[in-house]
C-alpha cells in the first residue's frame, strides 16, 4: 500500500524512500548515519541494497523510481531489518574501537567492516558476552584477505631508496617515449561522444548501440590523451573551459612522479598525483583487496599506466573520460541556461533531476540573493559549486575509471558505460546535497570537531 502522503500513481526516487524508512526506524544507528539521520552513502551503498533490499532477487526494486506498491515493499524491507541494522550499529561501534586498541590504521573503516558487522548482527545479534573475542576474530580475518595489499605495505615498498631511485628511471623513460597526437584530435573525440550521449539518455535506450563500439575500436580516448599532451584548445565547444577539465592544474599533464605519501585532505587533482598518491586512494578505497595485485605489482603497473594517455590502460575506460567529459560540460544544476553546443537526451535527463533538487534550488537562489559576508562565503562556495559541476564530475569520474583499470575491469558496452556515467552524477549530486545540509547546521549550531584525515 502507498504511503499516506504519497499520491496513488506518483513514483517516488528509490532514495528518498531508503532516507524515509531510515529515519523511521528511530535511535541506535548512529555510527551508520551522517550528523542529520540520514543513512550514510556507504550504508546505502554496502549495507541496504546488497545485504537488505537485494536488488538482484527483487529487480523491481532496482529502478531509480519506484511505484506506490514497489516503495511499500521497499519500506517494509528496511523496517523488518531495523534490529539487524541497530546490531549492525553496535558491531561498528566495538570494531573500531578494537581496531583503534590494535594500531591498526590502513583502510576506511566503513568500507573494510561495514558488511562483516551486519554479518556478525544477522549470526549473533546485538555484541554480548564474547563479542570483543569475535570483534578481533573479525578484524584478523579482514587484515588477512588483504594479504599485505595496504598502504603500510606500499609506503615500506616504497621506502627503498633505490627501488625508489629505479622507479624514477623508470618514470623518466616512460614519459619520453610518449606518442602526442595533433591538438584538434580532442575535438573531433569530444564530438563523437554526442552521439552516444544521444542514445544513452533516450527514453528506451538502445542498449547494444554500435557507437560506444566504434569509439573504442577508434581509439578516441587515446586521441583525446595524447592531444592533451600536446596543448589542445576549443575541445569542448567553449572557450571557457579548459581542455582536461581540470584533471590537472598544468596547462599540460605533467610527468608523474614516485612520492612518499599522501594525505586525503591534500590529494591533487587526478593527472597531478604521484604513484604513491595513486595507489593510496586505491588501496583506501578497496573493500575486496584481496582481488587486487600484489603490492609490488600493483607499483610495477601503475607506472606505464600513469605515462599512459589520460592515466588509464584500457581503451574503453578512456572512452568514458571523453563521454563523461561531453556529458560534464553540459551539466546545468542551476538551470541557467548557458549555450552548450549538441546538448544530447543524456544532458537532459541529468539535469532535470539535478534541477529538481532542492540544494540545488537553494544554491540558484543564493547566486541571485546572497552576499558571501552573510554566512562568511560557506554557502555561497557551495553555490559556486554548481557552477562549475564538471570539475567535480570528472574528478570522481576519473577515480572509478582508474579503479577499474587497476582490476582490470574494462566497460563492456554502452550500456556498462552509461550506468558508470549516470551514476558518478547522482554520487555528485548527493554529496553537494550533504555539503549544503552541513553548511546550513554548521550555520545554526557551534561548530563540531571533526576527524583528522587519513594520511599516509
Amino acid at each position: 500500500m502507498p504511503s499516506p502522503s504519497q499520491p496513488a500513481n506518483e513514483r517516488r526516487p528509490r532514495a528518498m524512500v531508503i532516507d524515509r524508512a531510515w529515519r523511521s526506524l528511530g535511535p541506535g544507528l548512529d555510527s551508520l548515519s551522517g550528523p542529520g539521520g540520514a543513512p550514510l552513502t556507504r550504508s546505502v551503498k554496502l549495507i541496504v541494497l546488497p545485504l537488505v533490499v537485494r536488488p538482484s532477487l527483487r529487480p523491481e526494486l532496482a529502478a531509480d523510481f519506484l511505484g506506490p506498491r514497489e516503495a511499500a515493499l521497499l519500506e517494509a524491507l528496511i523496517r523488518e531489518a531495523g534490529a539487524r541494522l541497530a546490531a549492525t550499529a553496535q558491531w561498528f561501534t566495538l570494531l573500531k574501537k578494537t581496531r583503534r586498541a590494535l594500531g591498526i590504521m590502513a583502510g576506511n573503516p566503513q568500507d573494510l567492516y561495514f558488511q562483516r558487522c551486519f554479518e556478525l548482527a544477522t549470526e549473533h545479534g546485538e555484541p554480548s558476552t564474547g563479542a570483543e573475542a569475535l570483534a578481533r576474530a573479525a578484524l584478523e580475518e579482514v587484515a588477512k584477505a588483504a594479504g599485505g595489499r595496504t598502504v603500510a605495505a606500499l609506503k615500506d615498498h616504497l621506502a627503498d631508496a633505490v627501488r625508489h631511485s629505479q622507479l624514477e628511471g623508470d618514470l623518466a623513460a616512460a614519459w619520453e617515449s610518449r606518442q602526442t597526437a595533433p591538438a584538434g584530435d580532442a575535438g573531433v573525440a569530444a564530438h563523437a561522444a554526442a552521439a552516444v550521449l544521444e542514445a544513452c539518455g533516450a527514453p528506451s535506450p538502445e542498449r547494444d548501440s554500435p557507437w560506444f563500439a566504434a569509439m573504442v575500436e577508434g581509439g578516441y580516448g587515446s586521441l583525446l590523451g595524447r592531444a592533451l599532451w600536446s596543448r589542445a584548445s576549443g575541445v569542448w565547444g567553449r572557450d571557457d573551459l579548459p581542455p582536461h577539465l581540470k584533471l590537472t592544474e598544468h596547462q599540460v599533464p605533467p610527468r608523474p612522479e614516485v612520492g612518499r605519501g599522501a594525505s586525503t585532505a591534500t590529494l591533487p587533482a587526478p593527472l597531478d598525483r604521484t604513484l604513491f598518491e595513486r595507489l593510496f586512494v586505491v588501496l583506501q578505497s578497496s573493500v575486496r583487496r584481496e582481488e587486487l595485485p600484489t603490492v609490488p605489482e600493483l607499483v610495477r603497473r601503475e607506472v606505464g599506466r600513469s605515462c599512459a594517455p589520460l592515466g588509464l590502460h584500457d581503451e574503453s575506460l578512456r572512452v568514458a573520460v571523453v563521454l563523461g567529459g561531453r556529458l560534464a560540460v553540459g551539466l546545468d544544476p542551476l538551470g541557467s541556461g548557458e549555450s552548450v553546443p549538441e546538448r544530447t537526451a543524456a544532458h537532459r535527463a541529468v539535469n532535470s533531476r539535478w534541477q529538481r533538487e532542492a540544494s540545488a534550488l537553494r544554491a540558484r537562489r543564493m547566486t541571485v540573493s546572497l552576499r558571501p559576508d552573510q554566512d562568511g562565503g560557506i554557502l555561497d562556495a557551495l553555490a559556486q559549486d554548481l557552477r562549475t559541476p564538471w570539475v567535480a564530475y570528472m574528478r570522481r569520474l576519473w577515480v572509478r575509471l582508474h579503479g577499474r583499470d587497476v582490476r582490470d575491469a574494462p566497460l563492456h558496452d554502452m550500456a556498462s558505460a552509461w550506468e558508470l556515467l549516470d551514476g558518478v552524477a547522482r554520487s555528485v549530486m548527493m554529496d553537494h546535497r550533504a555539503r549544503v545540509r552541513s553548511a546550513l547546521r554548521t550555520l545554526s549550531v557551534p561548530a563540531a570537531p571533526t576527524s583528522e584525515p587519513r594520511s599516509a
